[in-house]
């Protein structure tokens, strides 16, 4: 196997005066416009996963391009247009927003970070930015998922991102990898407060439905943790909000495929609710943090119909967290927790970051950088 070339450096050179850590926020990804033509290559990268499909390759080469990816691009791509706004996909809008808005957080605490966002699927890939950040002399990286809980669907690919781009790299960067933080205080504060902010302007519905993307319940029995933790952020919100369990509802939704996932289905439970009688439900996304399709049209849209056809009479969407500032907030402690040890305070370590710094330079200063203690303590089981 070939490397991919390094950047160029001279031997002895001045370090550069820009910072040697980085975070890379990364989300799942989204078409570059809402057409086929866009959804086709998307679809192709995501769908030929096998962290997302785990059915034998040659089998699932031939459903896919021969079925899929002849009908599906083009029904996606309605689906897509019903959200897309003039700033393009939402879930690149607000991932953006994100990483930038989380850049200025952590430098008003003082951490001379660099923040990139990556798609998993899409632009800007994960191997793009890590190439940027490393002709950008940064050495140390935090990975950083745009999942709050753990599943090897989506946070274990994102990671193999980064090994595929780290098996071609000759000289790899420090990495470090946030796995979860579904039960972090801050993500569950930022939750309670989306919610009680809804309530104060609209009122409170007669429930309160909690609806996870749904994954194959074939995975929970080979030892994903995803539906534990779906269930333990919805336990930590509920006990938040003061919410008896009989107000509300944890349900997976986006179910791809004739195999079982993990259930109850959201839909289907939003259908019986109205049919029991219950007049008015809330409904969020706690795995989403940032609305995308899978929030704004499968529940705005197609599970709004589905309630009100069935007899319900008022459906509330509660917006993920997007920008607000509970939640950067969070996400800011989140990360600043795991760059604890790195020297990102003070002074920018400048001397670790540049490849010339590594030759005997007498000019050059030693850096002692400051350690930050974690800002908090994840809390233990279901």
């Amino acid at each position: 196997m070939s490397f991919s070339p390094e950047p160029t450096f001279v031997h002895g050179q001045p370090p550069s005066a820009a910072s040697g850590t980085a975070v890379l926020y990364c989300n799942l990804g989204t078409p570059d416009a809402p057409t086929a033509a866009a959804l086709r290559p998307y679809l192709a990268q995501f769908l030929s996963d096998h962290r997302v499909i785990e059915i034998p390759k040659a089998l699932w080469w031939f459903i896919l391009h021969g079925i899929i990816l002849r009908v599906r691009p083009k029904k996606s791509a309605a689906k897509y247009a019903s959200i897309w706004t003039a700033d393009g996909s939402p879930l690149k809008v607000w991932t953006a927003k994100q990483a930038t808005l989380l850049r200025g957080y952590l430098g008003e605490r003082g951490h001379h970070v660099e923040v990139r966002y990556a798609m998993r699927y899409g632009q800007p890939s994960v191997a793009a930015q890590l190439n940027s950040l490393k002709a950008e002399g940064v050495t140390r990286i935090l990975v950083l998922p745009a999942y709050p809980q753990y599943s090897g669907t989506s946070t274990a690919s994102v990671f193999d991102a980064v090994y595929s781009w780290a098996a071609k790299t000759r000289r790899i960067p420090e990495f470090r990898f946030v796995n979860h933080y579904h039960d972090h205080p801050g993500y569950i504060a930022a939750l309670a407060a989306r919610v009680r902010a809804h309530w104060a302007t609209h009122g409170r519905a007669e429930k309160l439905v909690m609806s996870f993307h749904g994954v194959p319940e074939r995975t929970l029995h080979l030892g994903d943790p995803y539906h534990c933790e779906c269930h333990k952020t919805a336990r930590l919100l509920a006990e938040e909000l003061g919410l008896a369990k009989e107000l509300y509802r944890v349900t997976f939704q986006s179910r791809f495929g004739k195999a079982k996932w993990l259930e109850p289905y959201t839909e289907p439970t939003l259908v019986a609710l109205a049919r029991a009688g219950v007049k008015s439900v809330d409904v969020m996304c706690p795995g989403f943090t940032g609305d995308c399709l899978e929030t704004l049209e499968e529940i705005a849209q197609e599970a709004k119909e589905a309630f009100v056809h069935a007899g319900g009479k008022t459906f509330n969407y509660i917006a993920c967290l997007n920008d607000s500032p509970e939640w950067l907030k969070a996400l800011s402690d989140i990360a600043q927790q795991h760059l604890s040890g790195w020297p990102t305070q003070g002074v920018p370590d400048v001397q670790a970051q540049s490849p010339g710094a590594l030759c005997l330079n007498s000019r050059a200063e030693p850096y002692h950088g400051l350690s930050l203690r974690p800002s908090s303590q994840r809390q233990s089981g279901l």
